[in-house]
């Protein structure tokens, strides 16, 4: 019924997390209402959305720092590891947790083609010194949540730093930035040493 043109776009709205076709459908329809001025300003934006990404911990920001990490009254001896930056929002919603920030902008996930290289390691491993006393892994209780737990478990299993995860509150299988306020308070308060089995 629409012409391929039409379909392409729909389908890449469709990508989208949590966008069905009907949405993607509307979305769609409000590009083609869009004037010529309106399409070049989203081309721009989009163009220059990976570059939002902090070199340093991987957070959003507009300069080379995040505002968390410029933050001098943060705890500068914690890191906590997420998969994403909204888990960051999640966090700082609580109030709960008041060290620095590491997003790996991925889990480790072989079946999906995502290998070591594909995470944000290298700049964590460089944010590790003497100043570090802990490193809180807070990645969703889900198979890749483990996997990559375990695999930064081994890579600091040489350094003086004691490493946790944050306690089983969350769900098997859900994602931290679905999760309400208390249970996200309730599973920092009670993290544990991560161990492997």
């Amino acid at each position: 019924m629409y012409p391929k043109k039409f379909l392409d776009v729909i389908e890449m709205f469709e990508k989208l997390p949590g966008v069905g076709n009907k949405t993607a459908s509307r979305f769609a329809f409000g590009l083609l209402d869009a004037n010529e001025e309106e399409i070049i300003n989203y081309i721009d934006i989009l163009k220059n959305i990976k570059e939002i990404r902090s070199k340093t911990c991987g957070f959003l920001c507009d300069e080379e720092e995040c505002l968390i990490c410029k933050d001098m009254n943060r705890d500068r001896s914690t890191i906590m590891v997420l998969a994403y930056p909204q888990d960051v929002l999640a966090i700082e919603r609580t109030d709960n947790y008041h060290g620095l920030y590491h997003v790996l902008n991925n889990l480790l996930s072989p079946s999906k083609g995502i290998y070591p290289e594909d995470l944000n390691l290298d700049s964590f491993l460089n944010r590790i010194n003497d100043n570090i006393k802990e490193v809180i892994i807070a990645l969703s209780p889900t198979i890749d949540g483990e996997m990559t737990s375990l695999y930064i478990d081994k890579l600091l299993k040489d350094k003086n730093i004691l490493v946790t995860r944050i306690a089983h509150g969350l769900p098997m299988g859900s994602s931290i930035d679905y999760a309400d306020d208390l249970t996200i308070i309730k599973a920092l308060s009670n993290r544990v040493k991560l161990e492997e089995k």
